[in-house]
This record gives structure tokens, C-alpha cells and sequence, in this order.
């Protein structure tokens, strides 16, 4: 893969960038010179948009602009029903379908704020969240912050959080990232905007995963990145959206890896990084990609997933489910649905 297989969108090109959006409507109640732009990209969500919209109206900060971006969406007249609302205090665009990073960029480049925060269609904020986001950033002096998020929509993870299984702790930098070990929700994130302008925006190449290639940029470029511990977000987990399968998801991460290491030039620190954890990944995506299999009946490709996990993991309970399905597969699917019975259920869901 060559560099000219990724093409980040300069800020400077803003005034082409805005011509993409054939409908543009400005309410007459938008903030004028806001200190915030909210950014939000819109495709398939018309039934969560009223809440999502709701929550950002309930903010005890309100110096804010909206900018909707409607990327094409076939659900379009559903969600122009739901926004319809709130119609007087957004800026609502709409785009032939590009993808969630032109409908970021198209966002950003109607945007007025000193700051960006971005929101996803279908995840909600705490009424405290902008203005204690704004409030920690400027205090700390930070560049960019994020914070913690309940999950919800999925019965497997409703009211658990985000950083318990995806923690961060430590300063933010290149190779935390790459390690995971500082994790950036996108609904979470405020960033000061002249950033965009530094060094680009949203990578239009990247169907997936192009939140973690930004971030990854602004850290190299030596931005000032702070986690705010506080849940502020909530964050819905579904099958149909960008969340999607933990085989879904161990594919992104992989992915992410790919492209940070086939786009930059890793140092030392960062390759080293780089190499244990995609390990890490690579075993994790055969343990799901095994759960997956045994539940949907494909009992030796999920035996043969299980046992290369197991070179990594080396644990014995792992290995005596992986031989348990290769004698009595019936056997080990009816254990793990009665000990685990929510990700049974969740896992079920998908094909």
C-alpha cells in the first residue's frame, strides 16, 4: 500500500469542500461566533437523531453551533422528520453518500467554533458534558480531551463503561495509542479547530477507523491530548451501526494498525509497539472469530480459531474448550450459552 492510497482533506480547500453539499439550511436561531462547532455526520440513524439532537439542547453550555450533515442517507425523509424540531438552531447539509469522514469534513468546514466537538448520530451526552469538557480543557491547557462513556442498546453491555475494558491512563502519545492504552471515544472528543487546519482532517480513504488515524496525526504533531476521567457520554453499542460484532471490532483494530503503519514512518518505540500489539490483536479477533463459528454450527474452523488463539493466550481453560469442540461440539455450545449467556445472545444476532 503506497501513500496515494490515503487522501486527507486540507482545510484550506474548504470552499470546494463546501460545494459538495447540494442543501444547506441555516437556522435563524444558530449561535453566531460560537465557541463550539458540534459536529455530526448522519447515515441510517432518523430514530435516534431527535434524542442525540435532544441531548446536545439540554447542555448547560450553550455557546455552541449544530452542523448536521446528512450523507446521503436513505432514511433521509425519516430523518428530516426527526430533526425538524430543532430546525431554527442547526445548520443541516446534505451530501451524496461519501462516507462518515467527507460528512466530518463537510461539518468541520461550515464550522465557526474555536473548538470542535464531535458527536456520532445515535450516541447521547450528559447535560454537564460541554461544559465540563471546555471547562478541563482550558484549565489543563490541553489541545484535545475525550472521556468515558456508559454503553448502551446491547443487553451484553448495557450499563457498563468504556474504559473498563478499553481503560486509559498515562499521558497521550503515539505509541499509547498504538498500544491501547489511552482509548479516544469520537463522541467524547473536543478538539481546538486551528488543529484541523494543522494538520488535516479526516482521511476520506478510510471507511473505518479514520477517528483513530486523526488522533494518531495530532499526537505525532505534538498536540496536547488530556483524559477526562468522568462518564459524560453515552455510547450505543448496535449491531447494525459502526459498533457492529466483536469480530467486527478486532477487525478494526487491526485495520487501525495497518494503516498507521503503512501511512507513517514508525520509529523505533512506535514499530516496537506496533509488533506487540497486533499479537495481541491477531489472537483476540481468532478467540471471537472461534466464538463465532462454534455458535453458528462451523464446528472445526471454530476449533482451528480457538487453538491458534490459545499460542497466545496459553490458558488451559481455552484449551479445554477447544478440545471439548473438536469431540462434542453440541456439548460446548450448551456451555457456553447457560455461563455466557449474553454474549450468546449478542454473538447469535450476527451473520
Amino acid at each position: 500500500m503506497t501513500t496515494r492510497a490515503f487522501v486527507e482533506e486540507k482545510y484550506a480547500d474548504c470552499p470546494k469542500i463546501r460545494e459538495r453539499a447540494h442543501t444547506v439550511r441555516r437556522g435563524r436561531n444558530v449561535v453566531g461566533n460560537p465557541k463550539i462547532s458540534i459536529i455530526i455526520p448522519a447515515y441510517q440513524i432518523a430514530e435516534f437523531a431527535e434524542e442525540t439532537l435532544a441531548s446536545v439542547f439540554e447542555q448547560t453550555y450553550t455557546d455552541f453551533e449544530v452542523i448536521v450533515v446528512n450523507d446521503g442517507s436513505p432514511d433521509s425523509a425519516a430523518l428530516e422528520a426527526a430533526i425538524e424540531p430543532f430546525a431554527d438552531r442547526i445548520i443541516y447539509a446534505v451530501q451524496d453518500n461519501s462516507g462518515a469522514s467527507q460528512a466530518r469534513n463537510t461539518a468541520i468546514c461550515f464550522s465557526n467554533g474555536e473548538w470542535l466537538a464531535f458527536l456520532d448520530g445515535d450516541d447521547v451526552w450528559l447535560p454537564g458534558h460541554l461544559e465540563s469538557q471546555v471547562s478541563f480543557a482550558e484549565r489543563e491547557g490541553y489541545d484535545m480531551v475525550y472521556c468515558d462513556a456508559l454503553l448502551f442498546g446491547e443487553p451484553l453491555f448495557d450499563g457498563d463503561n468504556f474504559m473498563r475494558t478499553s481503560p486509559s491512563s498515562g499521558e497521550v502519545s503515539t505509541v499509547s495509542l498504538i498500544r491501547a492504552e489511552c482509548n479516544v471515544i469520537t463522541s467524547g472528543t473536543l478538539l481546538r479547530r486551528s488543529w484541523a487546519q494543522r494538520v488535516n482532517m479526516f482521511d476520506i480513504r478510510l471507511q473505518r477507523m479514520q477517528d483513530f488515524d486523526l488522533w494518531f496525526r495530532i499526537a505525532q504533531a505534538g498536540a496536547r491530548i488530556g483524559y477526562q476521567t468522568e462518564i459524560s457520554v453515552r455510547y450505543r453499542v448496535r449491531a447494525e451501526g459502526l459498533s457492529g460484532s466483536n469480530v467486527d471490532r478486532c477487525s478494526r483494530n487491526i485495520r487501525a494498525l495497518e494503516v498507521i503503519r503503512d501511512k507513517y514512518n514508525l520509529d523505533a518505540d512506535e514499530l516496537r509497539a506496533w509488533e506487540y500489539k497486533m499479537l495481541e490483536y491477531e489472537a483476540e479477533h481468532d478467540l471471537e472469530k472461534g466464538k463465532f463459528l462454534l455458535i453458528h454450527g462451523k464446528h472445526a474452523e471454530a476449533y482451528s480459531h480457538l487453538r491458534t488463539a490459545n499460542k497466545y493466550y496459553r490458558k488451559p481453560k481455552l484449551a479445554i474448550i477447544a478440545a471439548l469442540i473438536k469431540v462434542s461440539p453440541r456439548l460446548a455450545l450448551t456451555i457456553f450459552k447457560r455461563f455466557r449467556s449474553a454474549e450468546y445472545s449478542f454473538i447469535s444476532t450476527h451473520r
